[in-house]
């Protein structure tokens, strides 16, 4: 198995999983914790350098794990979907080159999210979209209790990033020597695991663009941290942006009104600003090409070809006929090219915290 990927294609999420000879895994729904699961078992399978845990889909799937089957043989594919959502869906392979096989699930949500048990529906939020918030002065951080004489303590802001996530130290340096700041960094506690660290990076000569980044601590023995650096566009505030992240916000009345049914909905209203979506991040991603190429030496210097490949794939022209695309770059550091919606690059660094 080389790769597992989530992708938002029109209205349906497409689970990706790339192997190098066909397999016919066991797949069983069931619930956990209250929140309905997908299990895809592949017996035979051995993983390759994949991600342990990736962020779902923002609609239906609220996260996808790798796991080591309970056998101790084979890889379990876990897809958590997020609760209340009903969803139909299908599978496929297909081959590709070089003898692999895509095998893909594809979910789609049936129908409105239903209201939790005990309490009305909640209302759906006003159509708004609310304006950046400005830059303020890096927080302070209290570090954790120091380590041997030879480390330094971290100071907050880079030095704290420096600090939870050593592979990424070139990237630091270069990012805070040209201009990004940290303007937020927040604690996510969980019952019975240790803390998450997650930091917002900012700069005023790049307001389009934000830096999100990720600290999530190994939650058992062996197992190592994870960080996800997103290089991401989302905060593009052209009129097509602004109609975009409003229609986004529409709930089933509001659509009916406009249209006859979801599916038109879909099809009419958000795919073509997908679109647009694509050809304005475009243009913003090859204005700023020199910036980039620059982020992605830094964030992954041991792939000179990284630069390239993304700019490649940037400059290839918009298929109307499809709203946006994912592609994996490289797997070490696990780097991924996302073309749907708006513009990100996401880096996953693997070990190194202190924390």
């Amino acid at each position: 198995m080389h790769q597992v990927g989530l992708s938002r294609v029109g209205e349906q999420t497409l689970l990706t999983v790339i192997l190098n000879r066909q397999a016919a895994p066991v797949i069983i729904q069931r619930t956990e914790a209250n929140l309905p699961q997908m299990v895809i078992d592949f017996p035979q399978a051995r993983a390759g350098v994949l991600p342990p845990e990736q962020f779902g889909d923002g609609v239906l799937v609220k996260r996808v794990l790798t796991r080591v089957s309970p056998s101790g043989r084979g890889v379990q594919i876990i897809v958590e979907f997020k609760p209340h959502r009903a969803y139909t869906w299908r599978r496929q392979s297909r081959p590709l080159k070089g003898g692999h096989i895509a095998f893909m699930v594809g979910f789609k949500a049936a129908g409105p999210p239903a209201p939790a048990q005990g309490g009305p529906p909640s209302p759906a939020p006003p159509p708004v979209a609310a304006p950046p918030p400005a830059p303020q002065p890096e927080p302070r951080w209290t570090p954790p209790p120091p380590g041997p004489p030879s480390l330094p303590p971290p100071s907050g802001g880079f030095a704290e990033l420096r600090y939870l996530v050593p592979q990424a130290t070139a990237l630091w340096q270069f990012l805070e020597k040209d201009g990004w700041v940290v303007t937020a960094a927040k604690d996510y506690d969980r019952p019975g695991k240790r803390f998450s660290r997650a930091f917002t990076l900012v700069n005023p000569q790049f307001p389009e663009a934000v830096i999100n980044v990720a600290h999530i601590p190994a939650n058992s023995p062996g197992a190592p941290d994870i960080n996800v650096v997103d290089l991401d566009f989302e905060r593009l505030n052209s009129p097509t942006a602004r109609e975009y992240r409003e229609m986004k916000k529409w709930n089933i009345a509001k659509i009916k009104k406009k249209f006859e049914d979801i599916g038109d909905f879909f099809d009419d209203g958000l795919k073509p600003l997908r679109v647009k979506l694509r050809r304005e991040c475009q243009e913003l991603a090859l204005s700023r090409a020199a910036f980039l190429q620059e982020y992605l030496r830094h964030a992954a210097p041991q792939q000179p070809r990284v630069a390239e490949e993304v700019l490649r794939r940037i400059k290839a022209k918009v298929n109307p006929r499809f709203e946006g695309v994912q592609f994996t770059i490289a797997e070490n550091p696990l780097l991924i090219l996302n073309l749907v919606d708006f513009l990100y690059i996401r880096t996953y660094y693997l070990g190194g915290g202190h924390v």
